[in-house]
């Protein structure tokens, strides 16, 4: 799986609360969206389907709200790839197949609005505008079958 797109970039500790803020919960779709990450004004006003965040340590700390990874891919957006991961949230996206890629050294490999390549599959994570490769840590090969099937629930379906 090649996923590839415009990098927003977010810092350390980005929590679930801004991923899925308590503010926004009991509106429609279309108004909870938009804030979705609002510390990141630009990010709110324009991001589209196949943007890629890129963020340092800790992505996704605080609350285990599975609507957190849930909201990121409902909103389209391709994958996020930081330093690190807060352990349930990273949980969280292998369970609903939202690709999540660990990569050392990736939030200075990148500036907002450069493109970004990653092959899923190997953790190949390339900056196409500065012409830079990182590898990342690859997934064990029974989470890399979780989120090639479309998630926790479809991968235990009797076929």
């Amino acid at each position: 799986m090649i996923i590839k797109g415009k990098v927003w970039k977010f810092g350390d500790d980005i929590s679930t609360d801004y991923l899925s803020p308590s503010f926004g919960m009991e509106e429609p779709w279309e108004e909870r969206k938009k804030k979705i990450l609002h510390i990141h004004e630009a990010f709110t006003k324009g991001w589209q389907p196949g943007d890629i965040i890129v963020a340092g340590q800790n992505f996704g700390c605080g609350s285990s709200r599975e609507s957190a990874p849930a909201n990121l891919k409902r909103m389209g957006i391709g994958c996020v790839v930081a330093e690190s991961f807060a352990r349930i949230f990273f949980r969280n996206c292998m369970a609903i197949a939202f690709p999540v890629t660990i990569c050392k050294g990736v939030s200075t490999a990148f500036k907002e609005g450069d493109i970004l390549e990653l092959d899923f599959e190997r953790s190949i994570v390339r900056n196409q505008t500065q012409d830079i490769a990182l590898e990342g840590t690859r997934l064990h090969p029974d989470l890399l079958k979780i989120v090639q099937a479309g998630g926790i629930l479809e991968s235990i379906k009797c076929k």
